[in-house]
C-alpha cells in the first residue's frame, strides 16, 4: 500500500483553530458500516448500549514546549517528548528541536511568561537525528525536567494550528480526567468529553475505565516512507491497570462492546491483545487490513492526510471485510466518503474539531 493512497484535500477553513467555546458541544459524525448520521458529542450515550465498556486514556499533557537560548543569544525551541515509564529519569529526556544544535551545546531556558532568563541550563548530550536530541538538566537543585516544563513551558499545540498557545489552551488541550503526567500531545478524541457526558454513560449502565499511553512520536510523527508497510512506529509507554483488564473480560462475557475513546486507546488495547503485555513500550502500527481483537467501537477525531492515525481509523472502518483486500477497500471507501461529507457539511477537523463514532 502507498501512503499517497490515504490522502485527501483538507481546506484550511475546515481546521478547528480553537476549541469550541463550551467543551462537549461539538458535532459527532456516526459511521456505521458505511452509513453516515449527523449527531452531537453530547448525545454519545444514545449510540452506545447498556453493558458496553468505554475506555479512556488518563495521560496528562506536559507544557512541553520550552524556549531557550544558546550562549551567543540565538533562540531555540525544544519540545520535551513523552515519558517512557512512570519513573522516567528526572534529569534527562528526549526533545524535538528547531534550528541547529550540536552535541555539548548548553542552552539557558527562558521564562516565556516573563520573557526573561531563568538561569536554568540544559546540555545537549546526544544528537539523535531527524530533529531529535537528548538533553540533560545541569541544575541539580530541586528542579526536575517535569517541574521545569510545568513552570516555564507552554502548551505544545500542533504546528498546523499556526498560532501560539494561549491561556485557554492550558485547560482545553487537556482532558478533564488527566492524571499521569507524561504526554507531548493530547489524546484529542477525549478533549470534548465532559463529566456530564460521562455521567450520562453511567446512567445508561455503561462502564468507564482508564489506561495510560503517553502520547508522542508514535502518534504524531509523519510517515517518511512511500510504502505504508515500511513505516516503523516509535514506541510509546503504556500501562493497563488490572481493573481495566478485568472489566474488558467481564464486558466481553456479557456481550458488551469495548469502546475505545481515541486511537491511542485502540492501539494500546490491540497491542495488549497481540503481546499479552499490560505495561511497556507500544509500537504497534495499525493500518488497513488489520484484524481487531478487542475494540468494537471507536470514538475518534478527524485526522490529517497520510497520517498513521488516519490509517488506523481507515482500518477500523473496514474491519468487517471478508478478507484483507476487502478490508482495505471498504475501509478507505467508507472513511473517505465520511471525510468528504464532513468537509462539505462544515464539520471542523483535527485536534480541536468535531469527532467521529465508528461502530
Amino acid at each position: 500500500m502507498l501512503v499517497s493512497d490515504f490522502d485527501y484535500e483538507l481546506p484550511e477553513e475546515s481546521i478547528a483553530k480553537y476549541p469550541p467555546q463550551t467543551r462537549g458541544t461539538t458535532k459527532l459524525l456516526v459511521l456505521k458500516q458505511g452509513e453516515i448520521t449527523d449527531s452531537k458529542y453530547l448525545d454519545l450515550a444514545k449510540w452506545l448500549k447498556p453493558g458496553d465498556l468505554v475506555i479512556l486514556n488518563d495521560t496528562k499533557v506536559m507544557r512541553a514546549r520550552l524556549f531557550a537560548k544558546l550562549p551567543d543569544g540565538r533562540s531555540r525551541q525544544l519540545v520535551v517528548l513523552e515519558a517512557h515509564s512512570l519513573n522516567t529519569s528526572a534529569n534527562e529526556r528526549t526533545v524535538m528541536y528547531r534550528g541547529k544544535l550540536h552535541q555539548n551545546d548548553e542552552l539557558t531556558i527562558t521564562d516565556n511568561h516573563a520573557n526573561e532568563s531563568t538561569g536554568i541550563t540544559v546540555k545537549i548530550v546526544e544528537i539523535l537525528g531527524n530533529g531529535l536530541a537528548k538533553i540533560q538538566l545541569l541544575d541539580r537543585s530541586s528542579q526536575t525536567i517535569d517541574e521545569l516544563v510545568e513552570k516555564y513551558g507552554t502548551v505544545p499545540l500542533p504546528p498546523y494550528l499556526k498560532r501560539e498557545a494561549e491561556q485557554a489552551d492550558i485547560e482545553r488541550y487537556q482532558t478533564v480526567w488527566a492524571k499521569r503526567l507524561g504526554s507531548a500531545a493530547a489524546p484529542t478524541a477525549s478533549l470534548n468529553m465532559t463529566s456530564e457526558i460521562m455521567q450520562s454513560l453511567r446512567d445508561k449502565n455503561i462502564e468507564i475505565r482508564c489506561l495510560t499511553l503517553h502520547v508522542g512520536l508514535g502518534t504524531f510523527l509523519p510517515i517518511r516512507s512511500d510504502e505504508v508497510e515500511a513505516h516503523q512506529m516509535h514506541a510509546e509507554f503504556f500501562q493497563i491497570p488490572a481493573a481495566t483488564l478485568a472489566a474488558i473480560q467481564q464486558a466481553k462475557s456479557r456481550g458488551g462492546r469495548i469502546v475505545a475513546v481515541g486511537t491511542t486507546v485502540a492501539r494500546t488495547l490491540e497491542f495488549w491483545a497481540k503481546t499479552g503485555q499490560a505495561e511497556g513500550e507500544d509500537d504497534i502500527f495499525i493500518y488497513p487490513g488489520f484484524d481487531f481483537k478487542v475494540v468494537d467501537v471507536l470514538l475518534t477525531n478527524f485526522h490529517a492526510p497520510k497520517s498513521t492515525v488516519l490509517m488506523l481509523a481507515t482500518a477500523f472502518a473496514g474491519r468487517d471485510g471478508a478478507n484483507r483486500a476487502e478490508k482495505v477497500k471498504l475501509g478507505w471507501q467508507r472513511l473517505k466518503s465520511a471525510y468528504d461529507y464532513a468537509i462539505k457539511n462544515d464539520y471542523k477537523l483535527l485536534s480541536y474539531g468535531d469527532s467521529m463514532l465508528i461502530c
